[in-house]
């Protein structure tokens, strides 16, 4: 499969800010025995690269991509770790461009008819709806898609256990992404049981929303 068959056929991407690299392969055990093997490693700190490399050459079978991609220079050190993918919080075309020139699949943020045109006219047609459920939420993004029946979304922002099946019965909707099962407090504290167990009962109300969903 193509990275984004393999987000949406996982249907969650656990979105995580980490400070330690070294917690980065422990932090992918937790994932992959809890049943999800992708990870958006955010560039909310200085660590995300080293982050990127480090669960690239530990856990091979993990699919890594990076987020909060705000600059060019930022795509450039988020492909010389081995990302797969690229996340951005809003749309940059120097951003977007250069993902697409190094063949880095980009998923850039959109929450308006305006913005998803201009994806589209830079060839990007799956988009992270963001900040989801403070845009509007549901009823919001089944409203701003439903003239653009191409597109896909990733809704990433105030998605939980008790939202996320309403976000994932949406056609359009790819996968959603949410840090609940990584918050940075468990990350930071190496409580990867807790992960693990958050990860777990994730997927669960995943595949509950979409039969057909299973690990990556």
């Amino acid at each position: 499969m193509s990275v984004i068959e393999r987000l949406g056929h996982g249907g969650l991407v656990p979105v995580v800010e980490i400070g330690d690299p070294g917690l980065a392969v422990p932090l992918g055990d937790a994932l992959v025995d809890g049943g999800l093997g992708c990870a958006e490693i955010t560039f909310r700190t200085s660590a995300a690269a080293a982050a990127i490399r480090a669960l690239r050459l530990g856990r091979p079978d993990v699919l890594v991509g990076a987020g909060t991609v705000l600059t060019v220079e930022q795509v450039d050190a988020a492909a010389d770790a081995g990302a797969a993918f690229i996340v951005a919080p809003g749309f940059s075309p120097g951003v977007v461009d250069r993902a697409l020139g190094l063949g880095l699949p980009v998923i850039p943020g959109v929450c308006t008819p305006t913005e998803i045109e201009l994806a589209l006219s830079h060839g990007v047609d799956v988009l992270k709806f963001f900040p989801a459920e403070a845009a509007g939420g549901v009823a919001f993004l089944k409203a701003v898609a439903a003239p653009y029946r191409s597109v896909r979304f990733v809704p990433t922002g105030g998605i939980g256990p008790e939202n996320v099946a309403r976000y994932l019965a949406i056609p359009q909707v790819l996968a959603c992404g949410g840090s609940w099962m990584v918050a940075k407090d468990l990350v930071a504290a190496g409580d990867f049981a807790t992960i693990r167990r958050l990860t777990a009962e994730a997927v669960a109300l995943v595949r509950a929303a979409r039969p057909a969903s299973a690990a990556i």
